[in-house]
């Protein structure tokens, strides 16, 4: 995070960390989408080739998301504090507390 934000504090033309934050959030989202696919693509090879490019992406798709979060001045501790909140919690008791319905509307069971 701290090279997160020091491209913040002082950007370089040579960053792609600096020209993702200059793409904001829709720059930032589609990476963050293309690198999610990507994970689930090399979950399905198998042997050490697979597996050493299924943390090849978990490491893309960790990093994409952790320039969002400082994109939204937000750190990995906020996310580690969410997570410790709901520890305890059912994953389905926690999704019914929440007030947004999913999209469409309509709160599904």
């Amino acid at each position: 995070m701290e090279t997160i934000e020091g491209r913040k504090k002082k950007p370089s033309s040579k960053s792609y960390t600096t020209r993702l934050l200059e793409g904001g959030v829709d720059t930032i989202g589609a990476k963050i989408l293309e690198e999610a696919g990507e994970l689930v693509e090399a979950a399905r090879e198998e042997g050490e080739a697979g597996r050493t490019h299924l943390v090849h992406e978990a490491a893309d798709l960790a990093y994409h998301m952790l320039v969002l979060l400082g994109y939204c001045d937000l750190t990995l501790g906020d996310v580690e504090a969410e997570l410790a909140r709901r520890f305890g919690t059912s994953g389905l008791q926690e999704k019914a507390s929440r007030s947004d319905p999913p999209a469409g509307g309509e709160k599904n069971g």
